[in-house]
């Protein structure tokens, strides 16, 4: 019952920034642990980062001091602020729904988007 929609993907430089934004619906959003996935070719969708509420947050190490993920429940809205962007983070990001972190630590969700690609060019 959450529908998620991806959104500020694109093509940048290594060191620049990017903020992806993702946009739910659904009656208990805010109650839902929400992060973010990635999911690069050839290789398995990770987790990149989560949020419980608005000021708990869990990092990746390969993200840790780089990417900040952020909520406004009065937008329904996540966010993931990147910087200093390398060409290892180039992948498919993924905003996803699930009932606890730790079922994102388990690499997993409850509700996906469909996707937002990201390109960090060297």
């Amino acid at each position: 019952q959450v529908q998620l929609v991806e959104s500020g993907g694109g093509l940048v430089q290594a060191g620049g920034s990017l903020r992806l934004s993702c946009a739910a619906s659904g009656r208990t959003f805010s109650s839902y642990t929400m992060g973010w996935f990635r999911q690069a070719p050839g290789k398995e969708r990770g987790f990149v980062a989560g949020i419980i509420g608005g000021e708990l947050t869990y990092y990746a190490d390969s993200v840790k001091g780089r990417f900040t993920i952020s909520r406004d429940n009065t937008k329904n809205t996540v966010y993931l602020q990147m910087n200093s962007l390398k060409p290892e983070d180039t992948a498919v990001y993924y905003c996803g729904a699930a009932s606890g972190i730790a079922t994102m630590f388990r690499d997993s969700a409850n509700y996906w988007g469909q996707g937002t690609q990201v390109t960090v060019s060297s």
